[in-house]
C-alpha cells in the first residue's frame, strides 16, 4: 500500500511512518497483489509444490482493523489508544483507511488462492480492544466484505477477544470460526451452531509437562466433541515454546481425537 514497515525480532511489525489523517492516506494506494506481494505468491507456489498434496496449505492475512492498528500506531501496543482515538475523533478517516486496507486484503487473498492456498484464515488479533458497538462499526463490516468476495476455498475468521461477537461472526460467509482460550466451547457451539469451530487450547499449556499437555488436550477435545471441529491452539504459539511440547500437542490430538 506504499507504507514501509519492518519486522523486528521480539517486537513484531514496526512502521517508521504512520497514517493518521486524510493527507497521510492520500499517499497510499490499494495494493496490487501480483506486483507488490509477488514474493509471497512465489513462496506459496513453491511450498505447494513441495507439499505435493500431503497436507493443505493455509493462506492468511490480518483483518482490516488489526492492520489499521499497526498502520496508525506504528508498532504493537497494550492499549492501541492512538488507533482507538481516531475511531472517536476522525471516524471518516478511520473508515476510509479501513476500506483501503480491505480492498488490498481482498486482492491479496484472492491472489493467494490462485497461487495454491487451499483455505484462507483471517486474523483479527486486536478485536478484543474494541467495545461490542465499535466492533460492529469498525471491524465486522470489513470482514464481511472479505468473506463475501473470497470464494472457492474455505474461510476461517479468528477474532481474538471478541467473545461478544461470536454469533455475528457465525453469520458471516465463512466456514470456520476460530476461538481463543477464553471462549467456552459449549457456549460457542450454541451461539454458532452452523459453523465449524477451531481452537482453543491456551498456548501457555505448552509450557507444562507432557502428561499435563495430554490431559489438557483430552479435556479440550471432550469439550468440543468430534463434529464440525478443528483442534488448534487458542492463539499463536509463543517464541520460547519447546518444539517437543508442540509435537506432543499434535500427537495427542491425533491419538485422542481418533478415539
Amino acid at each position: 500500500m506504499g507504507l514501509p514497515y519492518e519486522m523486528i525480532e521480539s517486537r513484531g511489525p514496526v512502521f517508521p511512518t504512520t497514517v493518521r489523517n486524510m493527507t497521510d492516506l492520500s499517499r497510499l494506494r490499494v495494493a496490487d497483489a501480483e506486483s507488490d506481494l509477488g514474493y509471497v505468491l512465489d513462496a506459496i507456489k513453491l511450498t505447494k509444490k513441495e507439499l505435493n498434496n500431503r497436507v493443505p496449505l493455509i493462506g492468511f492475512a490480518g483483518a482490516p482493523f488489526t492492520i489499521f492498528c499497526y498502520m496508525t500506531e506504528g508498532k504493537g501496543s497494550k492499549t492501541f489508544s492512538v488507533a482507538k482515538k481516531l475511531l472517536y475523533t476522525d471516524p471518516d478517516f478511520a473508515h476510509a483507511l479501513l476500506q483501503q486496507i480491505t480492498d488490498s486484503t481482498i486482492s491479496y487473498l484472492q491472489a493467494q488462492k490462485r497461487a495454491g492456498a487451499d483455505l484462507i484464515q483471517l486474523f483479527d488479533s486486536w478485536a478484543g480492544i474494541l467495545s461490542p458497538e465499535q466492533y460492529r462499526t469498525f471491524s465486522l463490516p470489513y470482514i464481511k466484505q472479505i468473506c463475501d468476495l473470497i470464494s472457492g476455498v474455505p474461510v476461517t475468521v479468528f477474532a481474538k477477544g471478541a467473545f461478544f461477537a461470536r454469533h455475528e461472526i457465525g453469520q458471516l460467509s465463512c466456514d470456520v470460526v476460530g476461538l481463543d482460550w477464553n471462549m467456552d466451547p459449549h457456549e460457542s457451539r450454541q451461539l454458532i451452531p452452523d459453523r465449524v469451530l477451531q481452537g482453543n487450547l491456551d498456548p501457555c499449556v505448552l509450557y507444562a509437562d507432557f502428561a499435563q499437555i495430554r490431559a489438557e488436550v483430552k479435556q479440550m477435545l471432550s469439550s468440543f466433541g468430534h463434529q464440525h471441529y478443528i483442534a488448534n491452539l487458542g492463539h499463536g504459539i509463543y517464541p520460547d515454546t519447546d518444539p517437543d511440547k508442540a509435537r506432543c500437542f499434535v500427537d495427542a490430538v491425533k491419538e485422542l481425537g481418533a478415539v
